[in-house]
């Protein structure tokens, strides 16, 4: 008995090759510019601005990686 060929339907490649990816370099760079964050004042609740500004590289990480995968998926 002859088996009839069963129409292959194409796959969809996934391709990390998105444009989006390229913001994913800066909560990279951004903390590496020490001169937004080499001073003491000015102070927020008595911290200096070293320790809320490093605060706010961990919002902007999350936010860039937020948007990243928001508009990569699928």
């Amino acid at each position: 008995m002859a088996e009839t060929p069963v129409a292959e339907t194409p796959v969809e490649r996934r391709s990390d090759r998105s444009p989006w990816n390229w913001l994913l370099l800066i909560p990279i760079v951004v903390p590496l510019l020490t001169f937004l964050y080499n001073h003491d004042e000015p102070r927020i609740g008595g911290f200096p601005a070293f320790y809320w500004i490093q605060f706010l590289f961990i919002l902007l990480g999350v936010a860039t990686t937020s948007l990243v995968y928001r508009m990569t998926r699928r």
